[in-house]
């Protein structure tokens, strides 16, 4: 195993020294980069390349890191063996079975503690590496030296461009997080807004900005499961930022098929989420997959972005634009773990006291960090979607009709 080891070290792209659990040292004499490994199934992870079940020996304990977490990942692509997408393609028989535990999964009651758990963890601490808004999603780099502030309010903008918002139009936001786009929907766009929300921490923090804001008379925020959303009125125009990778891979019909009725004909639906680098896996090999699920998003499942496309259809809905953020969302996830690293004293300070809190910084440090590789490596894609009900057979869709919202032109976006 010792052998392994340091042969993994030698191909390093980051000069690595090893610590081993006897306190003799192995790989580089000078180091970038430390690692003091306090348990021999750390040193069985590292020459296997499973750099999931690594990020858990670090979120145990099992080994101490010394230098920055950009290295560290550099050294996790490295000791990888094969491709994690293909690692975790499923056979049929999986995915039947893979199918039955996401129905199991998802039920209304599950998926509001499943919510809860991750969203409700802190809001200091969301609010420390976040930017002022507190947009917890894919920002968009008009500019690529754009501050990531800038960013994600060119994203927002980005999302009400291509939903056509006008003043008065009645818009849903479903998942809306700690507020983002549902006020700046409302205050830029004049809409009368709608958001819902699992997690008490941000149903409570939304109402609060709505009334500093003397916006309660057309904004609102619901805790409410998007299963449970009134029918009888459809909204204009419907955004889902962020929300439908917590739906499961066994909902998704049912899930389109919801926001279609909530839809008004000729109205626009955004769905913008996070899709599987893989055709047939619903989540990243290596171990990465099963760490997510344990420390970050319990309950978390990826599609590739055929099958959304295919599920929405099923569900009667029609595709009218496909844009892949990819890049965006890697720069993003950098831009956030520069900040909680540049301030884990103060982050350590907004969670609980003693090791449930130092495991959850841990957690968040190899979390933000390794999905920023993961979507350079293109294990896991960004994309917002653009739905609408399917073709009727009218012959005037060109003509810019004044009960049809998208225009059959992507220009309108960038004006």
């Amino acid at each position: 195993m010792l052998s392994m080891v340091e042969k993994k070290l030698a191909g390093l792209p980051v000069a690595v020294q090893m610590q081993l659990p006897d306190g003799a040292r192995v790989g580089a004499i000078s180091p970038k980069m430390k690692l003091v490994v306090k348990d021999k199934g750390t040193l069985v992870n590292f020459a296997t390349g499973q750099a999931g079940s690594l990020g858990e020996d670090y979120v145990e304990g099992r080994f101490e890191v010394e230098g920055s977490m950009r290295d560290l990942m550099r050294v996790a692509a490295a000791i990888l063996n094969d491709n994690p997408v293909q690692s975790a393609k499923m056979n049929w028989v999986a995915g039947l079975a893979r199918h039955a535990v996401s129905l199991y999964r998802h039920t209304t009651a599950r998926d509001a503690q499943q919510i809860q758990f991750h969203y409700d963890l802190s809001d200091e601490f969301y609010g420390l590496w976040l930017d002022p808004r507190r947009v917890y999603s894919c920002a968009y780099y008009r500019e690529p030296e754009m501050p990531l502030a800038q960013a994600q309010e060119a994203k927002l903008d980005h999302i009400c461009r291509k939903l056509r918002l006008h003043e008065g139009e009645r818009f849903l936001d479903i998942g809306a997080g700690w507020g983002g786009l549902l006020l700046w929907a409302a205050e830029n766009y004049g809409v009368d807004a709608t958001g819902i929300t699992l997690s008490k921490n941000q149903h409570a923090h939304v109402n609060r900005l709505i009334e500093q804001k003397g916006l309660s008379g057309r904004v609102r925020m619901h805790l409410l499961d998007y299963r449970h959303l009134d029918e009888a009125q459809p909204y204009d125009k419907i955004a889902s930022v962020g929300m439908f990778e917590h739906v499961g891979c066994a909902q998704l019909e049912t899930y389109f098929a919801k926001l279609r009725r909530l839809l008004k004909p000729g109205g626009l639906i955004m769905n913008h989420g996070i899709t599987a680098g893989g055709v047939y896996n619903a989540e990243v090999g290596a171990g990465m997959g099963e760490f997510i699920e344990k420390y970050i998003f319990p309950g978390g499942e990826l599609t590739h972005i055929s099958n959304e496309l295919a599920q929405a259809a099923l569900a009667g809905l029609e595709d009218v634009d496909v844009e892949n953020l990819r890049p965006h969302y890697a720069r993003t996830l950098w831009a956030w773990s520069d900040s909680l690293e540049s301030q884990l004293e103060a982050a350590r300070a907004t969670l609980k006291p003693g090791l449930q809190g130092d495991k959850s910084l841990r957690a968040y440090r190899v979390y933000l960090a390794g999905c920023a590789l993961g979507f350079e490596q293109g294990w896991i894609a960004l994309h917002q979607v653009l739905f609408q009900h399917r073709a009727t057979g009218r012959q005037d869709e060109l003509d810019n009709p004044p009960d049809q919202a998208f225009p059959w032109r992507r220009d309108y976006i960038y004006k």
